[in-house]
């Protein structure tokens, strides 16, 4: 990309969005365009071909997309499998109309099988079933990825997916209905200090290990690979470590300041009991993530105690 190029940000108000338009300034593009959901409905095609005839892109960053933790996966299904590929399919389809240069998919490492081998390789893609409780929006997913895949091979298009594992940062969700779980547990762990609880509760058992990666590190990368990247398969994007519930708990707690106890509700869902992905073909390409976990939480939990705590959320 060249500075002046024009770059429309799908999604800039989400959090990968807000993160790449942050770190797009930051490396001196300027030619940003972005429209907020009332102002264009990704989901009406119509919508989203008028606005590209109109502003005509050089190159787009897929960041829009329904997203949330296990609890709204599970609870609505056909509204995460609806939105995801009604999106996907209007701005992959309506770049390839107008000539974009280059687009690039934002995946999820949902997309994996579910007892997937760890790390999770690119080539584990479609070798297994998939986890219940978020089938449906990785099946979305996996269906924007070989869209992309397609487009290239009939259209010789430029389309590239990137798989990035579990996200945080400034601009996360906190509703505790909707929200992934560093979010949450920020959230429940801070509403437990300062209401003098004696212990928080978590969901599950504890024992499912997950990888966390900095918005603002995933940001660099995407910009990373839209400059130098070009295949049709996929990549990860990661820190290629990973750590169990309970443990991310205690540093979550620590973080905050919360001296109670730990109560661990295993009748509710765990999700897939393991999920790291191997980074391996991204740092061979000249990038690795370089935000500490326990940094990334504290710059996290700051944000929170600025801009959400004292709101009114679900």
């Amino acid at each position: 990309m060249k500075k002046n190029s024009k770059i429309y940000i799908a999604g800039h108000k989400g959090l990968v969005g807000s993160a790449l338009l942050r770190e797009l300034h930051k490396s001196g593009y300027e030619n940003l365009v972005f429209k907020t959901h009332k102002e264009l409905d990704l989901t009406r095609q119509e919508q989203v071909e008028e606005w590209f005839e109109n502003e005509r892109p050089d190159y787009v960053f897929l960041a829009a997309a329904k997203v949330g933790g296990i609890l709204a996966n599970n609870t609505y299904p056909a509204e995460f499998i609806y939105s995801n590929m009604i999106i996907e399919t209007n701005i992959i389809h309506t770049s390839y109309l107008f000539n974009v240069k280059k687009l690039l998919f934002l995946g999820s490492s949902c997309i994996y099988p579910r007892l997937c081998p760890q790390p999770m390789k690119e080539e584990y893609l479609l070798s297994g079933s998939l986890e219940p409780t978020n089938e449906a929006y990785a099946i979305a997913k996996i269906a924007g990825i070989i869209m992309c895949r397609s487009y290239n091979r009939q259209y010789d298009c430029r389309f590239i997916s990137v798989m990035p594992t579990n996200l945080y940062g400034p601009g996360d969700n906190f509703d505790l209905n909707t929200s992934h779980v560093l979010p949450a547990l920020i959230r429940k762990f801070h509403e437990a200090k300062i209401n003098g609880m004696k212990e928080v509760e978590i969901w599950g058992t504890g024992t499912p290990k997950r990888e966390f990666l900095h918005v603002d590190d995933l940001a660099g990368a995407c910009i990373f690979l839209m400059n130098g990247y070009d295949e049709s398969e996929i990549i990860n994007i990661g820190t290629g470590q990973d750590l169990s519930i309970n443990e991310l708990a205690g540093m979550v707690a620590e973080v905050v300041g919360f001296k109670g106890g730990l109560r661990f509700n295993s009748s509710r869902p765990d999700g897939t009991p393991v999920k790291r992905l191997n980074v391996s073909k991204l740092n061979a390409l000249g990038w690795k993530a370089n935000i500490p976990l326990k940094q990334g939480i504290q710059e996290t939990y700051k944000w929170y105690a600025e801009n959400v705590a004292n709101r009114t959320l679900p």
